[in-house]
């Protein structure tokens, strides 16, 4: 049995252009009677329809696709962005977010990737055992509750908000802690195009001291930090 998600777009060009980039093969193309598209990476097959005039922004494609890991898939993913961009999009249409536990699946560690359809093609990975709650204090729960939001919904703006308050309010919290809320508080800054408020976050987090452990336990975020300031726009 194989079930096949077939999701909209304006252009099946542009989705040719994107998801080839991406690594996908064209399998097929139709433009008359209606214009068709199915692009295939490995055993993920995702298949397109053109309808002229069509929003990207009111989009509500989407669909889960499963793979045994996550990190290489989304290296792949942003490799070809950088190709295609220059970058990897952080706001607008297409964007990609990062790999990182979303609560609200039981803390599996996804992605999302959103297409110049507007389309959300939800990556997570197949085999892994939901995680158990690691225990954090008020600004971790603030920042699983943002992730939430912006990554899995698209209200950057209300996940931004969210980590503000806590930031300002948490004087408790550990070092750890802060510099995952404030690395992830200047990504959100990225997505709203707010170069300043990026800064402000990133400042902040290289004035955070830490010992060896912290990080080591903040590697994949420092790492992320790297890539974050690397991709930014010019």
């Amino acid at each position: 049995m194989k079930v096949i998600p077939l999701l909209p777009c304006a252009s099946i060009d542009e989705m040719l252009t994107f998801y080839s980039a991406l690594g996908f093969e064209r399998t097929y193309r139709q433009t008359k009677p209606n214009p068709y598209l199915a692009m295939r990476r490995e055993d993920i097959e995702l298949h397109f329809f053109g309808i002229p005039g069509f929003d990207p922004t009111e989009s509500y494609g989407s669909c889960l696709v499963f793979v045994p890991d996550t990190a290489p898939l989304h290296r792949a993913f942003a490799d070809g962005l950088r190709a295609l961009y220059g970058r990897v999009p952080l706001s607008g249409i297409p964007r990609m977010t990062r790999p990182r536990p979303r609560r609200n699946v039981g803390g599996l560690s996804g992605f999302s990737l959103i297409d110049p359809g507007g389309n959300w093609i939800r990556i997570f990975p197949t085999n892994a055992s939901p995680a158990s709650p690691a225990p954090g204090g008020k600004l971790a729960r603030a920042l699983e509750n943002a992730v939430v939001l912006a990554d899995g919904k698209g209200d950057v703006a209300q996940a931004a908000k969210i980590l503000d308050g806590a930031l300002a309010r948490v004087t408790d919290a550990s070092a750890v802690e802060r510099v995952e809320a404030l690395a992830y508080r200047a990504e959100l800054a990225l997505s709203l195009q707010d170069p300043t408020r990026a800064d402000a976050a990133l400042a902040e987090l290289h004035n955070v001291p830490l010992t060896a452990d912290d990080r080591d336990r903040l590697a994949r975020t420092l790492a992320t930090v790297e890539e974050l300031c690397r991709d930014r726009t010019p």
